[in-house]
């Protein structure tokens, strides 16, 4: 089973403010949630892991052809 954040919570663990997972939500770049309630988002620790490393590159050139870390 994998742990859960909240909003606080993962705005903490990823050292980011809790306004920019809201603008990730409605822009679609973020992480993936779960809506658990009518004003409850919660983050899978799973989901948040394989969303970081999508976003993981070896070197700048990568980042702007974007081809994550492995890929060449």
């Amino acid at each position: 089973m994998s742990k859960f954040f909240d909003e606080k919570g993962l705005s903490a663990h990823l050292s980011i403010p809790r306004r920019t997972l809201q603008r990730w939500r409605q822009s679609g770049e973020g992480p993936p949630y779960v809506r658990a309630g009518a004003r409850r988002i919660i983050y899978s620790l799973d989901a948040v892991s394989v969303w970081a490393a999508s976003r993981e590159y070896q070197h700048r050139a990568a980042e702007m052809t974007r081809q994550p870390r492995g890929e060449a």
